[in-house]
């Protein structure tokens, strides 16, 4: 698994809401880049296999989504949900989920995921190349702390879901704020 210190360079194809587009789907696609994402901000990124999917949809969203306040009052300026699904999947997930604070950020290509080195093959329940479930703090494009769920690897027979949840997240940056001070990025947890 490589390790990077920053967030890759990638143009994300999203679809933005557009009252100037006529029609019952009122969106326009837009290229965002991995700058003007990540640049700038204090940012929480979860990535998880699949919109839809039973842990993603049932607990992995869910709490990011709900414990969204207190990220926010801890200085974080977004909470990003990335998966290799194509915008309009995430677009129709977010909406079943009642997803209103966490942007739903599709990979489609899988550029960003394996250029972050977490594409995993998941043949062996149908998926193809998907995401391995992961979190992460990033400061102005650069990592600060990654959460990895354990056992990484192609057709993983199980899906972890140990580390990359929104409490761990949470308690750590709690117990950054308590400390005072910025604690050196470790790579990999689990």
């Amino acid at each position: 698994m490589p390790v990077t210190e920053r967030v890759p360079e990638v143009t994300f194809k999203t679809r933005v809401r557009d009252e100037s587009v006529d029609g019952p789907n009122p969106y326009r696609w837009q290229d965002q880049t991995t700058q003007e994402i990540f640049g700038g901000k204090k940012v929480i990124v979860f990535s998880l296999p699949g919109a839809f999917t039973p842990t993603c949809s049932s607990n992995h969203l869910p709490r990011y989504e709900e414990l969204y306040s207190e990220f926010t009052a801890l200085g974080i300026d977004k909470i990003i949900c990335v998966s290799v699904n194509d915008a309009f999947v995430m677009f129709q997930w977010g909406k079943q989920i009642g997803a209103e604070n966490v942007l739903l950020l599709p990979d489609g290509n899988g550029e960003f995921t394996r250029k972050m080195g977490m594409l995993v093959e998941k043949s062996n329940v149908g998926f193809g190349m998907r995401s391995w479930r992961y979190s992460m703090l990033v400061d102005d494009c650069k990592i600060e702390k990654m959460f990895i769920e354990p056992d990484f690897g192609d057709n993983c027979p199980a899906d972890p879901f140990e580390v990359s949840d929104a409490d761990t997240m949470l308690a750590y940056l709690k117990g950054t704020q308590s400390a005072g001070v910025s604690e050196p990025r470790k790579a990999f947890v689990g």
